[in-house]
């Protein structure tokens, strides 16, 4: 299905200027390649024949042209012999200066002595086919890559440790131990098979894919983070409250309505949760054409965002415009966030989304402010706290692979209680089995494969 055959290589590190830059090699030429670019200082111990590097260690030299001998750059040089390497085959890495043009040479060079640019994910793909890793360990590398907060993080290095692979390797061997005694019935049905009740693992591997499924939507909050509009009519105080939930002076603020026409997005860490909050253009009629184009974007923002933070004035009496925004609204969970209480109290809010939580607030002064943050977070988990004692599920193709698995196992629960025939119940365990499995990779096609790591960069 894929060629390990041959030895690939690429950048791995982003392209730009920086202290060093790293092209990196997987395959079974990758010394020779090495030993062809990479002439060791003198102070690199030499025995005679070919220079021979010690695994897994720094070596100090530089990198030469074979044709033309021009020295390329000072490097250090690391060879990993498998299988103790990232891709379980044997591994180079060149550490350059950081820049374009010394990496691009380096590249250019192992391309010309044999290797071929990796495709995206390959390395990490390599890791997965030689069985380092199973796929929702190769799947986390890219959530540890991309995680936007210290919780985020987290979730991703315990998926990449194993910790999720192994309750579902648990669950889905509990469901092929149910499944060969159900063929064995189907296929002896003249022998002496002892009779086995099925009931209980059946009940405990659904009682644990339901367990997973209900960590599923914290965990996709920790990896990909939620929206929140900040959304209200002209002059009631947006722009100053995403400043004081920035702690920064991001967006202009001014007493005169409609400063900002323009949405602006700006993503902070809230207790864990990558929030990225959206200032918009206040929502109210305008002749302005540029004034007019910002409130539609404000309310393509409110439609696209998971969470609206409606700002009324409290200084003043309520508008028509705070009730078209509400309706404008509908049904998206909200917060509507009294601000300028540093002024004499003046709206009535009471009929105003009155099912919604209220928080009093002063963007100007900060006054009330934690209590606005700790609002988002009860409002994103509903008052739950992070779990330690089940994996989260942070990935969306694990969530829908968990959510059919469900449907099987109830299905083949459902079967067993109406005493149907042995193999219509294997049939939903059949299926319970292979869903599982294309979380951890068993029993993934080729399609999938290419699917996900298409997602990587090149080099990882």
């Amino acid at each position: 299905m894929y060629s390990l055959d041959d030895t690939i290589t690429a950048v791995s590190t982003p392209i730009g200027e920086g202290g060093i830059g790293i092209v990196k090699m997987s395959g079974p030429e990758v010394l020779p390649i090495l030993q062809r670019v990479f002439v060791p200082s003198e102070g690199e111990s030499r025995e005679p024949g070919p220079w021979q590097p010690t695994s897994h260690r720094l070596h100090h030299g530089h990198i030469i042209d074979p044709d033309s001998q021009e020295v390329v750059d000072e490097v250090l040089a690391s060879y990993m012999k498998a299988p103790h390497t990232y891709t379980r085959q044997d591994v180079v890495e060149i550490n350059c200066h950081g820049g374009i043009v010394p990496l691009r040479r380096v590249l250019e060079l192992t391309l010309r002595q044999g290797a071929r640019l990796a495709s995206p994910g390959e390395m990490t793909l390599r890791a997965f086919i030689l069985g380092r890793l199973d796929l929702a360990q190769a799947e986390a590398v890219l959530d540890v890559v991309r995680a936007k907060t210290e919780a985020g993080l987290r979730v991703a290095v315990e998926q990449l440790g194993g910790r999720l692979s192994k309750e579902i390797r648990e669950v889905r061997a509990g469901l092929v131990d149910v499944l060969a005694y159900l063929e064995a019935t189907i296929d002896f049905t003249e022998d002496e098979i002892p009779e086995r009740d099925i009931t209980a693992p059946l009940q405990e591997a659904r009682r644990r894919i339901e367990e997973l499924l209900s960590s599923a939507n914290q965990g996709m909050i920790y990896r990909q983070g939620i929206r929140a509009a900040i959304v209200g009519r002209p002059n009631v105080g947006k722009s100053s409250l995403l400043n004081s939930l920035l702690r920064t002076s991001r967006a202009i603020v001014t007493p005169v309505p409609g400063t900002t026409r323009d949405t602006l997005e700006e993503t902070i860490n809230l207790q864990g949760i990558p929030l990225t909050l959206v200032d918009t253009a206040g929502i109210a009629e305008s002749e302005d054409l540029v004034e007019r184009l910002g409130i539609e974007r404000s309310r393509q923002a409110l439609s696209r965002a998971d969470l609206a933070l409606m700002l009324v004035d409290a200084s003043e009496p309520l508008q028509e415009a705070d009730r078209q925004i509400a309706e404008l609204i509908g049904n998206k969970p909200t917060i509507l966030v009294i601000n300028k209480i540093d002024l004499p109290a003046v709206a009535v809010v009471d009929d105003l989304l009155s099912t919604v939580k209220r928080v009093r607030v002063s963007a100007l002064t900060q006054e009330e402010l934690k209590g606005l943050e700790e609002a988002i977070v009860e409002a994103v988990f509903s008052g739950q706290v992070m779990a330690s004692d089940v994996p989260l599920v942070n990935n969306p193709r694990h969530k829908e692979a968990l959510q059919g698995a469900l449907e099987h196992v109830r299905a083949a629960e459902e079967a067993n209680q109406r005493k149907m025939p042995a193999d219509f119940i294997a049939i939903d365990l059949t299926a319970a089995v292979n869903v599982l499995g294309e979380i951890t990779g068993e029993t993934a096609t080729e399609d999938l494969l290419e699917i996900i790591f298409s997602e990587f960069c090149v080099g990882k």
